[in-house]
């Protein structure tokens, strides 16, 4: 199928996904409400196979050094799919599925499978990485920007990690997990019990961020967003804590938007 533009509807809630644009959610409508900051880059993107930053653009693959490019030097940054055109594998009413292919300058040749699933309250995306040849390291994110602001107050973050990595002069963890501190933030914490993080415009409407992972960057240096990001590892992970794709064992990540109105 094509990567034309897809629009899901469930009850009052409304998601726009631009296929050809990365795979990108370009906006999520909950009545009057655009919760998405608007624009190409923006919205929301998938993060595949790498989430965050890669030191130098450099990774560990068994024996090898593998150099990405570096589309935020001195680092490689979020991945590679999100400058590719995803295709439409199926549609219906409040569900899409797309996938894109892993091509060079990424060494292993893989197809990411994003499921996107809309409901009257809620949004459900489910990603997976399969490899029908050779084993690789690789990550698994989302990084929506939520608009700050609603047309009444600014959002509220509210989330309970239980550390926050420290983040060294070149914006990628040092290695050492330290107390949270206050923001403003572009930051990863842990979350051993799997993300949970509630963002609350107040009088408006109130969204919580969950997945079973146990790692969120957390990002609102901008004034017109924030962004909260669960992933399958922290920043540089492909070198820190890799987790492995096989021809036996895809990775595979979910995470679930609840929201109410207030």
């Amino acid at each position: 199928m094509s990567n034309e533009d897809i629009t899901l509807t469930a009850g009052d809630a409304t998601l726009h996904l631009h296929p050809g644009n990365g795979g990108r959610i370009a906006g999520l409508e909950v009545g009057s409400l655009e919760l998405l900051r608007q624009g190409d880059r923006f919205g929301c993107f998938p993060m595949v196979p790498w989430c965050g930053r890669i030191r130098d653009g450099r990774f560990r693959d068994g024996a090898t050094t593998v150099q990405m490019p570096l589309n935020s030097p001195p680092h490689a940054i979020h991945g590679t799919a999100r400058d590719g055109a995803w295709r439409t594998a199926r549609v219906s009413a409040d569900e899409a599925v797309i996938t894109c292919d892993l091509v060079a300058p990424w060494p292993h040749p893989a197809r990411v499978t994003h499921v996107v699933q809309l409901a009257e309250d809620s949004l459900t995306l489910t990603m997976s990485v399969e490899t029908y040849d050779d084993s690789f390291p690789a990550q698994i994110g989302w990084h929506p920007w939520f608009n700050r602001n609603l047309g009444g107050q600014d959002a509220q973050v509210g989330f309970t990690p239980a550390w926050q990595e420290e983040r060294g002069d070149d914006h990628l963890p040092t290695g050492n997990r330290i107390d949270p501190k206050p923001g403003p933030w572009d930051d990863c914490f842990g979350m051993p019990d799997g993300v949970d993080v509630t963002l609350t415009w107040p009088g408006q409407l109130e969204l919580k961020v969950a997945s079973r992972e146990q790692w969120v960057v957390v990002y609102d240096e901008q004034a017109e967003a924030v962004c909260v990001e669960p992933q399958t590892g922290p920043p540089n992970g492909l070198n820190t804590l890799p987790r492995l794709v096989t021809p036996l064992e895809p990775l595979e990540a979910t995470t679930t938007w609840t929201w109410t109105r207030l």
